[in-house]
């Protein structure tokens, strides 16, 4: 009986134990998606800044968190445009660089976005008007017609402008590097 007992009261505080321990544990912590986005390009800012320096290039570094993905900037500085490199592929090489010093620091795969001198952007811009212009000529003409090979990120674009436009649909055609955006009238 004495066993019992002992056995009991050994239940007892496990579950007093148990009881108090769960009222003690904190809340687990929610992290904003925003929060962790705007972490991303802290150390994505912090990284190019050390690069910019050893470089001994100026720029002014512009952190943003557009959709689903931290926006890196670089502007201002004269020689910047050697980070872009012809067609962007330096500044494709730096955007992997920096995204992967950004996944060492946090264990996370990264998205982020970087841009230099507005190269990105301009380039967003050319390629949504260049999709509707191709969109509106096949609309009109009745003629599919290719365009050139393109980087994924580059045929979205297109994609989503031609999307917009009534009587035409795209679709990607070719295996990687040479995958292209092919506008055809429905």
């Amino acid at each position: 009986m004495t066993g019992d007992a002992v056995q009991t009261s050994v239940e007892a505080d496990e579950v007093v134990t148990a009881d108090v321990a769960e009222e003690n544990t904190p809340e687990p912590e929610v992290v904003d998606e925003d929060d962790h986005l705007i972490e991303e390009g802290e150390i994505a800012g912090d990284y190019l800044e050390q690069l910019l320096d050893v470089l001994d290039f100026d720029g002014d570094i512009d952190l943003d968190v557009d959709g689903d993905r931290a926006i890196v900037s670089i502007d201002g500085g004269k020689d910047l445009t050697k980070l872009v490199g012809r067609d962007g592929e330096v500044l494709d090489a730096l955007q992997e660089l920096t995204r992967l010093a950004v996944q060492q620091a946090t264990g996370d795969r990264s998205r982020l976005m970087l841009d230099v001198s507005r190269w990105r952007a301009d380039r967003r811009d050319r390629l949504a008007r260049l999709g509707t212009e191709v969109s509106e000529r096949v609309r009109d003409s009745g003629e599919r017609e290719s365009l050139d090979p393109m980087t994924p990120f580059e045929r979205k674009i297109v994609h989503d402008a031609v999307a917009a436009v009534a009587g035409v649909y795209s679709e990607s055609e070719g295996a990687e590097p040479k995958r292209r955006v092919v506008v055809i009238k429905e």
